[in-house]
């Protein structure tokens, strides 16, 4: 019989590629979903509707389940309060159905800005539910995976971003001396599945394994060598994103909708130090970024969510059949 993998936030970008690499590994997936006719998850995917903060649904999900992957959380909130309520109320709650159905693994994916409480309300709330789980890490045979900023083809988190290494001239909201850590999508998944098999505790930051991270110059470089022209940077003076974001905040107040830009987040983004740490849990073989950006960049254009631009599609054959 198959094991059964419990997870949550599945319909998300990195939840879509820990299914794919879920199933071609031959788990029986039952996933969490607000929506189960709106979900759009591979056939054989078990759907069970609810959310964090269903008690009888998170106690059908983890029923008889094997191991639990823990990736639902808000991004963003109109306030603290509704970041802790997802973030740390809702992960206590899984936890709590988890230990209680006697689950054998727990592998709860966090954030790499857990390690700055004190930048956002998101940083905070996701260092709150690391702690629920911590709190019960052997009970939960638990692992924690804290990976940095997550990109690929199909994400429109990091769309921003990529755009701007397309243009003669990237605009960056940050820091010229920062340095960061970046995973694809498909590597994210695969050491989600690691984390499921292997017998490892505790926290993990991970990425792609890049030696000290990249700096903005790695990734101009990157844009210009595929673009065949020179890129040139134009570092925000942080006063300015962080006026809009206030003006985004209270507009955001208004309307009742929550919006990505806001004074936290450019807090975040103007940190120099987003690095993740070596852990014991890394691939061999992971996607670097001028491969990844090469392939992300091309699967937007094809998507119309990029306009058509200088630039080669350096994928393989193999690659491009992937997708």
């Amino acid at each position: 019989m198959n094991r059964i993998i419990a997870i949550t936030g599945a319909t998300g970008f990195a939840g879509r590629h820990a299914v794919s690499e879920l199933l071609l590994r031959g788990y029986a997936l039952r996933a969490l979903v607000r929506s189960p006719d709106k979900a759009g998850l591979a056939a054989g995917v078990e759907t069970m509707q609810g959310d964090l903060a269903d008690g009888a649904a998170l106690a059908r999900l983890v029923g008889g389940a094997d191991a639990v992957i823990h990736l639902a959380g808000a991004l963003t909130a109109l306030d603290r309060e509704g970041y802790f309520r997802v973030n740390a109320l809702g992960t206590r709650a899984l936890a709590d159905a988890a230990e209680k159905a006697g689950v054998r693994r727990f592998v709860h994916v966090s954030s790499l800005a857990a390690r700055e409480p004190q930048l956002s309300f998101y940083a905070a709330s996701k260092r709150a539910g690391e702690d629920m789980v911590r709190d019960r890490m052997t009970a939960l045979n638990a692992i924690l995976l804290r990976p940095p900023a997550v990109y690929g083809p199909g994400d429109r988190g990091t769309l921003p971003l990529i755009k701007e290494l397309t243009r003669p001239v990237a605009v960056i909201p940050g820091r010229p001396e920062a340095r960061f850590s970046l995973i694809h999508g498909r590597d994210l998944a695969r050491l989600i599945v690691m984390a499921v098999e292997t017998r490892e505790q505790g926290l993990h930051e991970v990425s792609d394994g890049q030696p000290g991270g990249y700096c903005w110059a790695d990734l101009i470089r990157t844009g210009s060598l595929f673009r065949g022209a020179p890129i040139r940077p134009l570092f925000l003076p942080r006063a300015i994103p962080a006026a809009v974001a206030a003006v985004a905040e209270g507009f955001s107040r208004l309307t009742g909708k929550p919006g990505m830009v806001n004074r936290g987040k450019i807090a975040e983004l103007y940190h120099p130090d987003w690095v993740a740490r070596p852990s014991a849990l890394a691939l061999d073989d992971p996607i670097s970024f001028d491969r990844g950006f090469a392939e992300t960049v091309t699967w937007y254009r094809s998507a119309g969510w990029l306009p058509q631009g200088r630039g080669t599609d350096t994928r393989t054959a193999s690659s491009r059949m992937s997708q």
